[in-house]
């Protein structure tokens, strides 16, 4: 069961990830959060974005009605900025 779901709708996956921080930094070390996204890079982004910061990638929802992707938030994760998720803050 996860701590928090984020309804990405069809957001692309920069847009999803800008939202997805505030979601992190609010959720805690070790909270789950189920991201559902429907963008077709999310699969890739998603896991390289996790593995960059030091969240915990945890990989797709099985049973879930849309494509939902899980990842955990580690404690002592890589801050990146604001309007650009992919970059070092």
């Amino acid at each position: 069961m996860p701590d928090l779901v984020v309804d990405g709708g069809d957001k692309l996956c920069v847009q999803l990830l800008i939202e997805l921080r505030a979601h992190v930094r609010q959720a805690g070390p070790g909270a789950v959060i189920h991201l559902i996204a429907s963008d077709p890079a999310a699969p890739v982004d998603l896991p390289a974005w996790c593995h960059m910061t030091g969240h915990t990638y945890l990989g797709p929802v099985a049973g879930a009605e849309r494509a939902t992707y899980a990842l955990r938030v580690a404690e002592a994760a890589m801050e990146t900025q604001d309007a650009k998720p992919w970059h070092a803050a």
